[in-house]
């Protein structure tokens, strides 16, 4: 018999039909007359109720059924008299793929913390919190492609080898295939790159933005989707060494542009997934924040506000509250500056725009006040910046002087000055950190509870 998934079983159009199904073991209870056991698949958060009439099995036959065994089953979908749920299965025929020993399984009983499911990354998926949380995921990653496609933008693949450090962020893995016992040097005592794969030194991506530029200004509009890798030494509830960005730019636009496309963007991935992913998310909230719902639907409601930097920082200064960290005009404004201006001033998320050209890259487009650049960030409550962005600058004269500025060496940056010398255009572009977004959605607290297999200082298992 053909296989129903669960997520498609409580189709009212199927009751009275012999369905077969097949999934992991939630639970099991019941008595001598009647067993009733909870499947679920992993495509939905719902399991399905399955009612073994004991007059028909036995207790040997059904031994094998314990939390996390794998199993098939035959039988005549009904309506469900139980309450919480629309229909079952009256078991007829019942195969055991996998048994899953209750001594040994982890996660035989209910109840674990987030830290120990971290300790357990190969079978976290397999509880319902962390299927709530990656089938999120899935569903913001196809809103995203879904957006870009649907407005005309490429998807360009950007390389994850480079050597580039585009931010001057410094943390990068290196790439080499130097035997590291015995790395060649030069005369001068430093690593002779020459004998390296690539004949020089390379590393992992920390973003693929400035590949992305020259995409942009040869087919207009396009977006990259991929991984991107950190070597910060930070071991938080918001640093990975291996995430996700998506990162769109496009010629023509200009800051205001930029502003409109990272608000549209972003509210309609939290409309698609309140869309299509209700069940999942309404699991969250009742779980592990009460407000999710409201939040979300709140972000979509609201026009944000859009801030100038300056302005900022007055009404940080004038608040009254005692921060952590300083607030003055120059400072790079911390997680719980940008919470206040979005949770408690604005009750709102915010685009601050207009930073000062020193804590800002070099390749942002300065403004005429010779002090600030048109950055952009996109606030929001609980997380904070989730969008990081700015018109480019396109003048050759101006991104040259820059450079020099921050002694940026010239022989890395020949290929990204040479699209100011030929055809410059106004462009623009942002980042947004794909696990921050899952983040916000779902109302985790921890990035590492929102991508699969999290990589963090010395953690690479799985």
């Amino acid at each position: 018999m053909e296989r129903t998934i669960i997520a498609d079983i409580f189709d009212p159009k199927l009751i009275g039909n012999e369905v077969c199904v097949k999934g992991w073991v939630r639970t099991r209870r019941g008595n001598k007359q009647v067993q009733f056991v909870a499947l679920n698949d992993g495509s939905t958060i719902k399991n399905i109720q399955i009612v073994f009439d004991m007059a028909k099995f036995n207790e040997e036959q059904l031994k094998p059924i314990t939390t996390g065994a794998a199993i098939c089953v035959e039988g005549r979908l009904v309506e469900s008299m139980g309450k919480g749920q629309t229909a079952e299965i009256q078991a007829d025929k019942l195969e055991i793929y996998g048994t899953a020993d209750p001594e040994q399984y982890p996660l035989q009983k209910k109840g674990h913390t987030l830290e120990f499911l971290r300790e357990k990354a190969h079978l976290r998926m397999r509880t319902n919190t962390f299927g709530a949380v990656f089938r999120v995921r899935s569903v913001l990653a196809y809103a995203i492609h879904k957006f870009f496609n649907e407005r005309g933008f490429y998807y360009l693949n950007t390389p994850l080898i480079t050597e580039s450090d585009c931010e001057g962020a410094g943390a990068m893995f290196q790439v080499t295939t130097l035997p590291l016992k015995e790395i060649p040097k030069d005369e001068n005592g430093e690593v002779n790159y020459s004998e390296d794969f690539f004949g020089k030194q390379t590393a992992l991506t920390v973003s693929g933005q400035l590949e992305g530029e020259l995409g942009a200004t040869a087919l207009g509009a396009i977006y990259t989707f991929g991984p991107t890798f950190r070597a910060e030494n930070s071991n938080t509830p918001r640093h990975l060494a291996e995430f996700w960005m998506i990162e769109p730019e496009v010629a023509f636009n200009d800051i205001t542009d930029n502003m409109n496309l990272a608000e549209d963007f972003i509210k309609y991935c939290i409309k698609f997934a309140l869309d299509n992913a209700r069940d999942d998310i309404q699991f969250l909230n009742d779980m592990y924040d009460k407000e999710l719902i409201e939040r979300l639907e709140g972000v979509i409601s609201q026009e944000f506000v859009r801030l100038p930097y300056t302005e900022g920082v007055k009404i940080l200064e004038a608040s009254g509250k005692k921060f952590e960290f300083p607030v003055y005009w120059g400072a790079d404004l911390q997680s719980e500056h940008e919470r206040y201006l979005v949770e408690e001033h604005f009750k709102r998320p915010v685009i601050l725009t207009d930073y000062p050209k020193e804590i800002k890259a070099f390749y942002m487009k300065q403004n005429e006040d010779g002090k600030t650049v048109r950055a952009m960030d996109v606030l929001f409550p609980k997380i904070g910046e989730i969008i990081g962005g700015s018109e480019r600058e396109e003048n050759y004269d101006k991104l040259l002087k820059r450079i020099e500025e921050l002694n940026i060496p010239m022989k890395d940056m020949w290929w990204y000055l040479d699209t100011r010398r030929f055809g410059t255009v106004p462009h623009s572009g942002f980042g947004l950190g794909f696990e921050r977004l899952i983040l916000f959605v779902t109302g985790m607290t921890n990035i590492r509870d929102v991508i699969p297999f999290p990589r963090t200082p010395n953690n690479a298992e799985f």
